[in-house]
């Protein structure tokens, strides 16, 4: 049974379109993604690209990437996504799309019409966007393939966040209901306030995901009261060592509600990764699911794919022969978090037990009356670890009943006198 908050959980499937040969495969996958229980689709950018050929170099908006369309197929014909949306539609799935305005290929066809669009440095030469590494200011990137929109002070500002607004509404038109912002942090609020209100007004359902990752907690602060109905939480990163990701997700909720994810499109396989077991995949997953209101699933994850989704050399041929098939469990982790109010919000959560234990406990509570979780999770991979009765934290003793997602993510069972746990296993407790 469905909790009452499930109806606005975004459980989201992430179609890496270069795994395709054509956009005409995509529907092919709608059915196994719906019967997983996922009700979102998000597809990596499929426009037009510059040069460097990376998804997230764009060279036109209005054209179809060559690489997703039939041969001889006119990129201008937007038919075979229209067709894909409407499939989707058809298994109550929305679909979502990345809106990428911070910046385009640097021989985009907007260089050439819209000039005074670009960022120049002193010598009126483009400029590249860049990323300094919040965690060593000397690691810095810089996407040469790329050059940078002024959305601030451009001489023109008028005329270009029309274009975005009309770039949305083009989308909204076609049925595309979400907008995944890439790189939110690096475009003025005021801008996305303008675009995400316009949207709304024109398609109230419209959602708006902010990508905000490797940016500073006042970056991420300058996008409150923009609109944005979601952000991406960092709990895939977290090892349960320290208490950097609590006070993250406590600090991030005054924003927005969040997504997890266990690995995404910019990250390594997780099943590539050592130890690279069927146990650390479902634990990922299972921890991800409860961890925040969403949640995000590459495709492949369900078949334990290890070959990383490359945005600017990925082919079909990089799609693996499966070395599992997780989606039966899949359906029934999302069944799961969709069960329960507290699985289905931000809530807030609490460190039960000191971060230097093999283990560690956690609370969950909702923000309202919908109740609260104890999680305790096994920080080895690789090997079981045994937590006695004083190592229980004093809300132990209100559990009413335990569920071992890894096995069964709709049994609940007694709650024991003594826990093992698995490698990599987590556990949650029901108060």
């Amino acid at each position: 049974m469905k909790s009452p908050a499930a109806a606005r959980v975004p459980l989201v499937f992430n179609l890496f379109p270069r795994n395709y040969s054509s956009i005409d495969e995509w529907s092919s996958g709608v059915s196994h993604v719906a019967g997983m229980g996922f009700n979102w689709i998000y597809v990596n950018p499929f426009h037009a690209t510059g040069f460097s050929g990376s998804l997230y170099a764009i060279k036109n908006y209005y054209q179809l990437n060559q690489l997703f369309v039939k041969k001889g197929h006119d990129t201008s014909d937007w038919r075979p996504l229209k067709k894909f949306v409407a499939a989707c539609k058809d298994a109550a799935i929305d679909v979502m799309m990345d809106l990428v305005v911070n910046h385009t290929a640097f021989d985009s066809v907007l260089v050439k019409t819209n000039p005074l669009w670009y960022k120049r440095d002193d010598k009126g030469r483009l400029v590249s966007p860049h990323a300094v590494d919040p965690a060593d200011s000397n690691n810095v990137t810089v996407w040469g393939d790329l050059a940078e929109i002024d959305n601030l002070e451009s001489k023109d500002r008028k005329g270009l966040w029309d274009y975005w607004d009309k770039l949305v509404l083009y989308f909204q038109e076609m049925g595309i209901r979400g907008f995944r912002c890439d790189a939110a942090y690096q475009v003025p609020a005021g801008l996305w306030k303008f675009l995400i209100s316009a949207a709304k007004k024109r398609y109230p359902r419209t959602v708006f995901l902010a990508e905000t990752l490797g940016c500073t907690m006042d970056e991420i602060g300058a996008l409150k009261g923009t609109g944005f109905d979601y952000l991406f939480n960092s709990s895939k990163y977290w090892q349960f060592d320290k208490p950097w990701c609590l006070e993250q997700h406590e600090g991030n909720k005054k924003i927005a509600p969040s997504i997890s994810f266990p690995e995404s499109h910019d990250t390594p396989r997780l099943a590539g990764e050592k130890p690279g077991t069927i146990e650390v995949q479902k634990m990922r997953y299972a921890f991800g699911a409860m961890f925040s209101e969403g949640l995000l699933m590459v495709g492949g994850y369900e078949f334990g794919a290890k070959h990383k989704t490359d945005v600017v050399k990925g082919t079909p041929k990089d799609v693996e022969p499966p070395q599992w098939d997780i989606s039966s469990w899949i359906k029934q982790m999302n069944e799961c978090k969709l069960s329960a109010p507290v699985f289905c919000e931000e809530g807030s959560w609490t460190a039960l037990t000191e971060y230097d234990k093999d283990f560690l406990f956690l609370l969950k509570q909702t923000d309202g009356k919908g109740g609260s979780v104890l999680v305790c999770v096994n920080k080895d991979l690789e090997k079981p670890v045994e937590v006695v009765r004083e190592d229980f934290p004093a809300e132990y003793a209100r559990c009413t009943s335990m569920i071992r997602p890894l096995s069964n993510p709709c049994a609940g069972c007694a709650v024991p006198d003594r826990l093992t746990l698995g490698p990599a296993e987590v556990v949650f407790f029901t108060l």
